[in-house]
């Protein structure tokens, strides 16, 4: 055998493209002019191209696409598609009712409403016996502590809901079996449990059970009048009401009289609550009898003020507002009038001593809070995407404004009804009047809801459209002046917090440094000297967060006044989210060179360290942490003070050396700190070795072995470039010993051939440049890897692409000239030591004839066939390019490409072009032995 000789500057010249100099760089940004040209061209050649990309053509219809579209969308809001939104909105707020208000599990029911009125309905044991209310009365006056002490029953919540689950199952059952008086009792029992507010947390989960049973009555019947209307009793079809705007008169006398039926037997109901909801269920079914079923609306919006109990009035309100939604057009007249009977509740409430208010016994707040949801249910029907005009006119309906032009200008209003009013109007609306809102929250002062969040909510609305603001000035003097005060008088550092978080965005756009300078040191001011409680480290978070976001220097961050010492006041989960945001910023726009700046990141990094869970380091919050950790060590530059950033460097690793993906960045910036150093031009010998010396302590401790030969294989390469060639040898060596270890090392998990084959393939490189020594023996190393493969249960592909890459090394050392060489003058190349030696070269054969007779003992152990075939081939091209081909060289090759043959398919182009390659490459006696296809 004789290894083929290379010339590899001329193959490269060989294989090089033509290169010429180009204007304009492929990936700039092209000129107007040139984008004008292919424009044309792409018109005027559109027709010859056979593919035509229409990406790259311009869109010279996107403009009025975009208008079309805009229109396309305003004009499809049509009665057709809103039913579907409105049924997912009262889903969404259903499901948001029941998470606002949670109930424990077990529930205290009025023993005396519960029995008397729903033994029948929830109640089924034998233990519970009904008794008459007026039985039930004179034992009260017989014994009123009596009855008072046995005045509530205990149940489970599970037992309640399933009870009414099943209620509903009894109600669809009896309404299919034609018993439809049955499915009416059962309904009307069910709308009694809304009388009794005693469990006042209670009532919205309920107000949601009970309304879903009632809403599907209500389907029911109209689904049944709707087929008296469409078809006669022997099923033909006498019309069709499919339609959204069907009228009166296109429906038969017979469903008309059949609707009535129903709403008198509704209307025949004793109790006005479940009177009210009863006709609510069926209310769509009017328009089988009247033209403008709106006027009975407000007909049952004057009857609810016959409900002296304000909670339930106000969800029998909400109840009105979501069963309208079910007709196809409707004034919103009664909803003012049901907002405007709110908030006269809420005003009497107000205005009264905390008391028992109707079967409620509890705090004002607490009352208000339950009935919040209906405030903020209706005021969304009224405003849901009202113009500017509509808007204003409904403020002078609500008595807020005089008119039109003045809409402000009118009476003060309750703070919790101005709250979602507020929350609803329109952006233009709420940036033109601004200051007049300030105004009116200033004068609407009363208990029914925390003034700050109002003077919050305006600055978050005009976040919305800062730039539309009638008069910014005015508007955040306004509201600074007025927190100043009452952070003397009423208000403390959370409710200060959550206001200028509120308009700290407009703060920053608008460049008002004096404002921001006021609102730090007010922060500053009260945070002193506190422990901060959760709400005020979450409104803190925010404000320094945007502070952050909005800056782009760093450093101008921190000489804010006051920003620091407000930093050292935040603790826990809020102060390691800053910290986070202050990491990223500062590795965002490149390395950090200021030693203070570094310092103080360094201990920003170690307070993140200290928080982050090691336990969890999979936990997606403490990779972020550690991510951030690790870009900010390798962002950091000290310049060309080496033994400074080296100093850093093992501070870091003791600091913070729990972390594993900053441990392999350590390494890193050693090796990156030694190769400045030597291309530095002075003497750093030392100092490269103490590098060295760094990055062979660390990186034992960094888990999984291929990591570690990675990384010994980079800093032995540092080494040679240094010219420290002891050193280079021992951190092969170490290189070697991790891939013995990485076999029985990795246990359980599944070996990654892919990264092992190229850990070794990059030693092979490697191993290119490093002198052989004769002491240990020159080919120590490809030895060493073959024991490793021989001892090891590795795949036959794994096995098969490490012996390529022996012979491609060992072919490679054999050569007059190396294809590159340690970039130091002082260390000499293999071929310049060893080249012409005849033990040399005959050590090399020696060992590329073992590895080609086991190469082709694993070739045939692999088990799949068409990897069988493509191993055969890559070992054939390896074998035909490392050697001449003589008769032994040409049997094993013809031994892989029969091999292949019978693996593969005869036209693979593989198999055929290295057939071809061989062929050509055959000597001339050996050319009628040529392989054949």
């Amino acid at each position: 055998m004789e290894f083929r000789p290379r010339n590899y500057v001329a193959e490269e010249q060989s294989h090089s493209l033509p290169r010429s100099r180009a204007d304009i760089h492929p990936f700039s940004s092209s000129s107007p002019q040139s984008i004008l040209r292919q424009v044309d061209d792409n018109e005027e050649n559109r027709n010859n191209e056979e593919f035509f990309d229409p990406l790259r053509a311009p869109d010279s219809n996107a403009s009025v696409e975009t208008v079309d579209g805009h229109d396309f969308e305003s004009s499809s809001n049509g009665n057709d598609d809103s039913f579907p939104v409105q049924t997912k909105e009262w889903t969404s707020f259903k499901r948001f009712l029941m998470q606002r208000f949670p109930v424990s599990k077990m529930i205290s029911v009025s023993s005396t409403f519960f029995f008397s009125q729903m033994s029948n309905t929830i109640v089924r044991s034998g233990k519970a016996h009904e008794k008459s209310s007026s039985s039930t009365h004179l034992e009260e006056l017989d014994d009123p502590q009596k009855f008072s002490e046995t005045d509530t029953k205990v149940i489970t919540q599970q037992e309640y809901v399933s009870r009414l689950h099943e209620l509903k199952d009894e109600i669809n059952r009896g309404w299919h079996s034609e018993d439809r008086v049955k499915s009416l009792k059962l309904s009307i029992k069910v709308a009694r449990l809304l009388m009794d507010t005693s469990v006042s947390n209670f009532y919205p989960t309920l107000f949601v059970l009970v309304t879903d049973v009632l809403n599907m009555l209500g389907d029911m019947v109209w689904e049944r009048i709707r087929q008296k209307a469409e078809f006669a009793e022997d099923g033909a079809r006498l019309c069709s009401l499919r339609a959204e705007n069907f009228r009166t008169s296109d429906v038969p006398i017979d469903a008309k009289e059949t609707c009535y039926n129903w709403f008198c037997k509704v209307g025949s109901i004793r109790e006005l609550l479940p009177r009210i909801y009863l006709e609510l269920a069926i209310f769509p079914c009017w328009r089988f009898l009247i033209e403008q079923p709106v006027e009975s609306l407000q007909r049952l919006v004057m009857m609810t003020r016959g409900i002296g109990d304000p909670l339930a009035s106000a969800y029998c309100r909400l109840y009105i507002a979501h069963r309208a939604q079910k007709l196809p057009s409707h004034d919103t007249g009664y909803l003012i009038t049901c907002l405007n009977d709110i908030t006269r509740i809420f005003t009497r409430i107000s205005s009264t001593k905390e008391s028992a208010h109707g079967c409620f016994a509890g705090s004002k707040r607490s009352l208000v809070s339950l009935m919040e949801p209906s405030v903020e249910f209706i005021m969304k029907c009224i405003l849901n995407d009202a113009s500017q005009r509509r808007a204003g006119k409904v403020l002078v309906e609500l008595g807020l404004g005089r008119s039109q032009e003045e809409l402000f200008g009118g009476s003060p209003c309750v703070s919790i009804v101005l709250h979602h009013l507020l929350k609803q109007l329109p952006i233009d609306i709420v940036s033109f009047h601004a200051v007049d809102i300030l105004h009116l929250i200033k004068c609407s002062n009363d208990n029914s809801y925390d003034q700050c969040l109002n003077y919050r909510l305006v600055g978050l609305r005009l976040s919305e459209q800062i730039s539309q603001i009638g008069s910014v000035e005015a508007v955040v003097n306004e509201v600074i002046q007025k927190m100043q005060c009452k952070v003397v008088s009423e208000y403390g550092l959370d409710e200060y917090l959550k206001v200028v978080d509120a308009y700290l965005d407009i703060v920053l756009q608008n460049q008002m440094d004096g404002h921001l300078k006021t609102i730090l040191e007010g922060i500053s001011k009260l945070a002193s000297d506190k422990v901060l409680a959760e709400d005020e480290l979450a409104s803190l978070q925010s404000i320094l967060v945007k502070l952050l976001s909005h800056f782009k220097d760093l450093e101008h961050v921190f000489s804010l006044n006051h920003f620091l010492q407000i930093l050292d006041t935040m603790h826990g989960n809020s102060r390691g989210i800053v910290n986070m945001h202050i990491l990223d910023m500062a590795t965002r726009n490149g390395y950090v060179h200021d030693p203070t700046t570094i310092q103080l990141l360094f201990e920003i990094s170690q307070a993140l360290h200290s928080d982050t869970d090691l336990v969890n380091m999979k936990n997606d919050d403490n990779q972020q942490q550690a991510r951030l950790i690790s870009r900010f060590v390798r962002m950091v530059d000290h310049g060309v003070e080496y033994e400074r950033h080296l100093a850093f460097l093992m501070e870091c690793r003791g600091a913070l050396g729990s972390i594993v993906e900053l441990k392999e960045i350590l390494v890193h910036s050693s090796n990156c700190l030694a190769t400045k150093a030597l291309k530095d031009g002075k003497k750093h010998t030392a100092f490269v070795k103490t590098c060295m010396a760094f990055s062979e302590i660390t990186i034992p401790s960094i888990p999984g072995h291929i990591k570690q030969l990675n990384l010994y294989l980079g800093t032995a390469e540092v080494a040679l470039l240094g010219g420290l060639v002891s050193h280079s040898d021992g951190l092969i060596d170490s290189a070697i010993n991790c891939l013995q270890s990485s076999d029985w090392m990795e246990g359980s998990r599944t070996l990654d051939s892919d990264g092992m084959l190229s850990s070794i393939r990059k030693l092979c490189s490697l191993l290119i440049m490093v002198p052989g020594n004769p002491e240990v023996g020159i080919l120590h190393i490809p030895k060493s890897i073959l024991l490793i493969i021989h001892s090891r249960s590795w795949s036959p592909r794994l096995k098969a692409r490490i012996l390529c890459a022996i012979i491609s090394l060992s072919a490679t050392l054999s050569q007059e000239r190396l294809p590159y060489h340690a970039d130091h003058t002082e260390i000499m190349g293999n071929d310049l030591l060893f080249f012409g030696d005849s033990s040399y070269v005959c050590e090399l054969l020696s060992l590329t004839e073992s590895v080609l007779q086991n190469l082709v003992d694993v070739i045939e152990q692999e088990p799949s066939r068409a990897a069988r075939g493509s191993l055969s081939l890559e070992a054939c091209n390896c074998i035909a390019s490392s050697f001449k081909i003589n008769e032994h060289v040409f049997s094993v090759c013809s031994k892989l490409i029969e091999t292949a043959k019978l693996c593969l398919n005869a036209k693979d182009k593989y198999l055929t072009s290295t057939i071809s390659f061989l062929d050509k490459n055959l000597p001339a006696a050996a050319v009628s032995s040529s392989i054949a296809i």
